[in-house]
């Protein structure tokens, strides 16, 4: 088998625009409030129930993508979300809004769960480590990219305008996929019932070998977004710049570059394992450092945690070889990613309000060793069956 490269980069650019249905109001964020002056904090539910219908559909969707085709679904998905963020311009009330952004939660689970599953079908098994990786790049690429055009568009032109953008692009990145994706032949299912997605939720999450990647996955998220948003404001002020900027691009730079290297060689499982054995060496040199030296430690945890990214996503075809149970796979991740996103800043916040930076490494440190016991605990189980 070929690896089909563009087939692969069309796929991960539309996770670009999946993770553009969060950087496109994350980023913009201030500029909301001009907008919806009366909103108070229900603004952040315009950023943040995008990432909860994740939270209770996440292992359902995963069940829907292996019954109804991963082809079929991401390429809705995408127009689905086009006509979302086109229906976004029209200057729509906040209770309309945080509706619609309820439907692009939807949208957007139908693409992170649907695009894992064809990327590793596209990938030569000895090319799936970078495929894969590549894939685990689109969260923290597309705020960068956002962050960088998107914000100052959205002050020159207006947030609608950006919102404009994005649905054009997503019509785009559905029109590529189906070009470069093959028809898929949709094997015959029972239906989805109450029972049925219970016990299919049990079974996923009982699998040493479904649940292994999103098991692992969410001892990374309640750090990695922590870490990127709380981080900068802890170090000294002239490096606050300089610690925001690198910091994920250390991430993703570290994912493409050793972690694939490693990936190849040991295996998915075992690269997240150094990548969390990093992290727990950077959180100690966190709690016991300062300046400049502190900094270096959180670029180390950063470059840890990117390891961790990028393995996790590799692990799906690595241990799952059908199309269903890494629809479930994928699922799993979505589900428990966005567990981690939801709480891992807040509990964060909280931590450093009562011990001030140190409250890094007392997070961090726990949630690294947590990571490399949850896979070495699955391992176990996994060669016993």
């Amino acid at each position: 088998m070929q690896t089909r490269w563009g087939a692969i980069f069309a796929l991960w650019f539309a996770g670009l625009c999946a993770a553009g249905q969060f950087s496109k109001v994350g980023v913009i964020f201030q500029e909301l409030a001009a907008i919806w002056p009366e909103a108070g904090t229900r603004l952040g539910l315009v950023v943040s129930v995008v990432g909860a219908v994740g939270i209770v559909f996440g292992t359902t969707a995963g069940l829907i993508v292996a019954r109804a085709g991963a082809r079929r679904i991401i390429i809705g998905a995408l127009v689905a979300g086009a006509g979302l963020s086109a229906l976004q311009c029209l200057g729509l009330p906040l209770g309309l809004m945080i509706a619609s952004r309820v439907a692009e939660g939807f949208a957007h689970l139908a693409i992170v769960v649907a695009g894992p599953v064809l990327i590793a079908g596209a990938a030569a098994p000895r090319d799936q480590a970078a495929a894969m990786t590549l894939w685990s790049t689109f969260f923290g690429l597309a705020f960068a990219v956002t962050a960088f055009f998107g914000l100052p568009f959205a002050q020159a032109h207006g947030a609608s305008a950006l919102w404009a953008v994005h649905a054009g692009l997503m019509l785009v990145a559905a029109a590529l996929l189906a070009v470069v994706l093959p028809r898929e032949t949709i094997l015959p299912a029972p239906p989805l019932q109450p029972g049925t997605v219970l016990r299919d939720h049990l079974a996923i999450y009982a699998s040493p070998r479904i649940a292994a990647p999103a098991l692992g996955f969410v001892f990374y998220t309640m750090i990695f977004v922590a870490a990127l948003t709380l981080v900068p404001g802890l170090v000294e002020p002239r490096l606050r710049g300089l610690t925001a900027a690198v910091m994920p691009l250390l991430s993703i730079a570290s994912s493409l570059g050793l972690g694939v290297q490693f990936t190849r060689r040991i295996g998915a499982v075992r690269t997240a394992q150094i990548g969390f054995a990093v992290g727990a060496l950077a959180a100690a040199g966190w709690a016991v450092t300062s300046g400049v030296a502190q900094v270096g430690a959180a670029f180390l945890l950063s470059a840890g945690l990117g390891f961790v990214q990028g393995a996790s996503f590799a692990a799906i075809p690595e241990l799952n070889d059908t199309p269903a149970s890494r629809a479930q796979a994928a699922g799993a991740i979505a589900q428990l990613g966005n567990v981690g996103t939801t709480l891992g800043t807040p509990l964060l916040l909280a931590l450093t309000a009562a011990m001030g930076p140190q409250a890094i490494a007392a997070f961090s440190l726990p949630l690294c060793l947590g990571g490399i016991a949850m896979h070495l605990w699955l391992s176990r189980r996994r060669a016993r069956a």
